[in-house]
This record gives structure tokens, C-alpha cells and sequence, in this order.
């Protein structure tokens, strides 16, 4: 007898009736964490350079999730001029087009809300260049899709997202939901995630352009003055649970189970990023004291903010970000900062290859773990 196929999943349409008493305790536990980072977010003058190694990192975490193999070192490596085999520049690549797409969908949303042209075009900027770049980037699918095992059959599919033919239908309605105030911002956060990955509307990249919605939508909402709250790092660590409880919803409509595990994901990850955020707040302001008298350099904060934004930087990039006058006064900072044991030389100079530096605390904080064994020359 012939294995039966499943049926395409009908999406329920939203808004979905929900017993918000049932929540109240964990909805009033994930909008004081969330709002307890964004202060912490609030007080740091230059969140903006500040941050950029959280948001590194979370788009090498979100790509990770997809199967990619690539580090958060490796890529501050690659931009910062080191090579790699191909297959590892192609992950390299997923992390960038992430990091490219965030930046794109901020500036978007200073005067528009989420789209499904937004939407559309970071799918786009995600799909560049990389595994994937073949299936009609930026361009809903017009064939059925099914998600299993790699390279699994329809028959053998977990869950087969909805037929194309009333794919769109579920699309206008999630987009006018994201439009659309409910009681609590963090709950309908977790719908819209859901929905959107029931909905399933390309051929690849579905995860991570559904986590990427998560920061935007709070941007948009404005709970968070930047899109910068990431969830990749607990979702990856309870993937089995997350899709179970995906898939709980469309096969028996468990929103409630769904909507406990996302509102619990958000408080332990609200409490990480705010620990983490303090301490590279922390970081910087120590930082700043060791740069200024190490270097007794007018461009002390300039060459900071320089190890911040990038915290692997090669020479040449190091000088035109510091905004430093001449190659020699940039060879002189970084002769003493690395004396002085604050950064480290990954590679030296050879020809017209620039040598290549590190700020190793930076990166240990940003990835949780020591990454780099940290120099005590210099330091008592």
C-alpha cells in the first residue's frame, strides 16, 4: 500500500482567539526583561558600534541554524582580507548578506512599517551570492515546498507548508496582523514568527529571514530603540522543542504551548543579551582609559570605536577608520596598544598585505568564551 502524502497545512487566520489569563504571568516576566535590556541598550551613548559585535553574532548564529559552518572569527577574518576555500567563503558570505539585510530593514523602518516588499527585499540581499542564490530570490514560491530530512520525498515530509494557491491569502493577513496592536507586543511577536514559518513563502531562507522579523517587529513597535534583541542562540539550543512545538501548532492548533515556549525563549534570552550588553558596555569604558593613556593620542577614542565596529581590522582599514593622519602615526598606536598587550597581531604585514590585528577581549565577551588567550604584558 502506497504511503499517503499530507496535505498542505491550511495557516489558521489571525487574530487567533487566545485566554490571556493563562499568560499573564510569563507575559509580565518577557516585557520586564525585554524592557530591562532596553534600558541597558538606552544607556549606551554609541550603541551602534557597541553592538555590532552582538549583531555579528547573531547573524553567524541564525546562519548556523541553516547548516553554515562559519565562525564569527573567521568572518571578522574574511573581511578584515583573509582568504578561505570556497565552500567556507560561501558561509562566510550568509553571515554578511544577515548582517547587510539587518542594516537594510533598520534604515526601512524609520519611516515605514514591515512589509511584504520589505520582506521580499531582504529575502533578496540574504539569497545573494550564496546556496540558495538559484531559488528566485526576493519572489514568493509558486510550487509546493515540503520540509523534512534532507533530500527527502513529499511522501516522507514532517510538515508541508500551504499550497501556493492561497499561499498569498495568508500572507495579506499576516502582514495586516504585524500592522495591528494586540494586548501585549511580545505575544504577538511569537504569532507572527509562527505564522511565518508555517506559511513558508520562498524556497530557502525561510529561518533566518523569520528570526530577523523578531527585532524588527519590535523596533517597529518601538518596545526596542534598535533592532538588535536576537533569540537564534536559545532557539538553536532547544531546536527539537522549538519545532515540535511548531508543528504542535498546525497539527492540533497548540498556540498556547507555542506562544509559553516563545514568551520563556524571550526571557532567558533578554536576560543573556542585557548581561552581555553590560559587559562590552563595561569593556569599552575600561577600554577607553587604557587607549587614552597607552596611546596619549588625540585619535585614543577614534581607534577604539575602530576595534569595536570591526574587532579584527586590518591595517589599512584601521587607519582610514580611525581617521588617523599618516601611516606612520597609525604604525606608532598600534605598536603600543600591542605592547601594551591590549590587542594582538593575528598576521603580519608582507608586500601589499596589510597586517592584520585583533581586540581579543571584544571577542571573548561577544562569543561567551575564550576564544583568545588574553596577553598580561603591559598589565598588572
Amino acid at each position: 500500500m502506497a504511503n499517503s502524502i499530507k496535505k498542505p497545512c491550511v495557516p489558521d487566520e489571525l487574530p487567533i482567539d487566545i485566554e490571556w489569563k493563562g499568560f499573564v504571568g510569563l507575559m509580565g516576566q518577557a516585557s520586564r526583561a525585554i524592557a530591562r535590556y532596553d534600558g541597558t541598550l538606552n544607556g549606551i551613548v554609541n550603541s551602534a558600534v557597541l553592538l555590532s559585535p552582538i549583531t555579528a553574532r547573531e547573524a553567524v548564529l541564525s546562519s548556523k541554524i541553516e547548516g553554515t559552518q562559519a565562525s564569527l572569527v573567521e568572518v571578522l577574518q574574511h573581511e578584515a582580507g583573509e582568504a578561505f576555500e570556497e565552500e567556507k567563503t560561501t558561509d562566510i558570505q550568509e553571515v554578511i548578506n544577515y548582517r547587510r539585510a539587518l542594516l537594510v530593514a533598520e534604515d526601512y523602518l524609520k519611516d515605514r512599517p514591515i512589509s511584504m516588499s520589505l520582506i521580499r527585499e531582504l529575502h533578496s540581499i540574504l539569497m545573494d551570492s550564496v546556496r540558495g542564490k538559484d531559488k528566485t530570490p526576493g519572489e514568493f514560491r509558486e510550487d509546493q515546498n515540503w520540509i523534512g530530512k534532507p533530500g527527502c520525498s513529499i511522501k516522507e515530509a514532517r510538515f508541508i507548508p500551504p499550497d501556493p494557491l492561497i499561499m498569498q491569502a495568508s500572507l495579506d493577513n499576516l502582514e495586516k496582523f504585524i500592522s495591528n496592536d494586540m494586548e501585549d507586543p511580545l505575544v504577538q511577536m511569537a504569532i507572527i514568527h509562527a505564522q511565518f514559518e508555517i506559511i513558508h513563502p520562498f524556497k530557502d531562507g525561510n529561518g533566518r529571514l523569520g528570526r530577523m522579523l523578531l527585532p524588527l517587529f519590535l523596533y517597529q513597535k518601538k518596545v526596542l530603540q534598535r533592532p538588535v534583541f536576537y533569540l537564534s542562540e536559545y532557539l538553536e539550543e532547544h531546536d527539537d522543542e522549538y519545532r515540535e512545538r511548531l508543528l504542535a501548532v498546525t497539527e492540533s492548533g497548540d498556540w498556547p504551548g507555542w506562544i509559553e515556549f516563545f514568551l520563556k525563549a524571550t526571557i532567558v534570552q533578554a536576560e543573556r543579551n542585557t548581561q552581555k550588553a553590560k559587559k562590552i558596555h563595561e569593556l569599552y569604558e575600561r577600554m577607553k582609559k587604557d587607549f587614552v593613556e597607552t596611546t596619549n593620542s588625540k585619535y585614543a577614542l577614534l581607534v577604539l570605536d575602530a576595534f569595536f565596529s570591526k574587532p579584527i581590522i586590518n591595517a589599512s582599514d584601521f587607519r582610514e577608520k580611525s581617521s588617523i593622519a599618516t601611516p606612520m602615526t597609525a604604525h606608532n598606536i598600534l605598536k603600543a596598544l600591542k605592547e601594551a598587550g591590549l590587542i594582538m597581531m593575528l598576521k603580519e604585514g608582507r608586500g601589499q598585505s596589510p597586517a592584520v590585528y585583533a581586540l581579543p577581549e571584544l571577542i571573548n565577551v561577544s562569543e561567551g568564551r575564550e576564544v583568545f588567550e588574553l596577553e598580561t604584558k603591559g598589565k598588572e
